[in-house]
């Protein structure tokens, strides 16, 4: 059963109170404000992932197969997206690039050979001096970690084609100790 109130109630001036200040406030001016905030939110987030996509981004590599050049954990790179588009990748290079093995995974080797190039690695690193050469087919590139004995690379998958290369890692920009340009070795 529904009790009204009376309008003579102190609950209901309350209310009637309430209802009127609710009334009074400029909800189209808080909705627009509001709409406007959220899509220069939206924008401003698109164009980050345009620029971490495509131009500039950065990276987080682990691992000990790129040691020295680059520390097991901690190392943050920032990876240029553009270089690898227009070619201007080439031996000595740090480059990102997904896994020919695994495509889910994404690794930073060093780029030894590019296509028509020939390239001496060493068969089993610590346990022979034996070494094979191989011609690096067209389209291709020819990449190792710098720490040949702990390195999934080019010696065991082949040459790996150019368009796994998604950036060429240029600078260091953590840790402190270490800020700087990422060696070429050539």
């Amino acid at each position: 059963k529904i009790i009204p109130i009376e309008p003579s109630s102190p609950s209901a001036a309350a209310m009637s109170r309430f209802v009127r200040r609710l009334a009074g406030i400029p909800w189209r001016q808080i909705a627009g404000e509001a709409s406007s905030v959220g899509l220069l939110m939206a924008q401003g987030l698109c164009a980050v992932h345009v620029v971490s996509e495509h131009v500039l981004g950065v990276a987080f590599p682990r691992g000990p197969s790129m040691l020295p050049a680059l520390n097991m954990a901690g190392d943050v790179l920032l990876t240029d997206k553009v270089s690898p588009r227009r070619g201007w990748v080439g031996p000595g290079d740090v480059v990102l690039l997904l896994s020919p093995e695994d495509p889910r995974k994404i690794v930073a080797k060093r780029v030894l050979g590019m296509e028509g190039d020939e390239v001496t690695y060493p068969v089993d690193a610590g346990n022979s001096d034996a070494t094979k050469t191989v011609v690096v087919p067209q389209g291709h590139i020819w990449v190792q970690g710098d720490n040949i004995y702990s390195s999934n690379d080019s010696r065991q998958f082949g040459p790996v084609p150019y368009g796994l290369v998604k950036g060429k890692m240029s600078y260091r920009i953590w840790p402190p100790s270490r800020i700087g340009s990422i060696d070429s070795k050539e």
